[in-house]
């Protein structure tokens, strides 16, 4: 285990991940993988990433955490749809693709951050990136053997003036 603590960002990235399993960060829901039926807008517009702590870091990146909950077995068809296109994609709408994870000890779960030069710039993203012919294509092709993903939570963060990645 000493060497999951040798590095800065290791360490971080290991506490976002903990905080994450122990539910320490409080989600909301969306969803841009599985809109609701008949949906077609991109999530809904929030306030600016704002907060009222000065520990915020000044002009920071706004970073996005997704988790998926995938329908039981259908975890690999989400990692297959990422793999081939919905990556390249994120990129052509200009998201900055950060991480993916796979919980231990949670099956058919997806977990991954996304950033942003700001919370507007996210919102412009996902709604190039719903209305993509490209996106509606592939996600289409994908669910052939049925739904792939059953819920989506998302978290907006701000990163703080410490953190090691901004």
């Amino acid at each position: 285990m000493p060497q999951l603590f040798s590095c800065p960002a290791r360490r971080a990235a290991l506490a976002f991940v903990s905080a994450l399993a122990v539910g320490a960060l409080m989600p909301s829901i969306t969803s841009a993988q599985q809109p609701p039926a008949g949906a077609a807008a991109p999530p809904a517009a929030a306030p600016a990433a704002v907060s009222s702590s000065p520990s915020v870091a000044k002009n920071g990146r706004v970073f996005e955490m997704r988790t998926y909950y995938c329908h039981p077995g259908r975890l690999e068809a989400l990692n297959k749809r990422f793999r081939e296109h919905t990556n390249r994609l994120f990129v052509k709408h200009g998201m900055e693709l950060v991480g993916y994870w796979m919980p231990i000890d949670k099956p058919d779960v997806l977990v991954y951050v996304l950033a942003y030069p700001s919370r507007d710039a996210a919102t412009k993203s996902w709604a190039g990136f719903i209305g993509d012919a490209d996106w509606k294509a592939a996600k289409s092709a994908s669910e052939t053997d049925g739904p792939i993903v059953l819920k989506v939570e998302s978290v907006y963060m701000s990163p703080t003036d410490y953190s090691p990645i901004k």
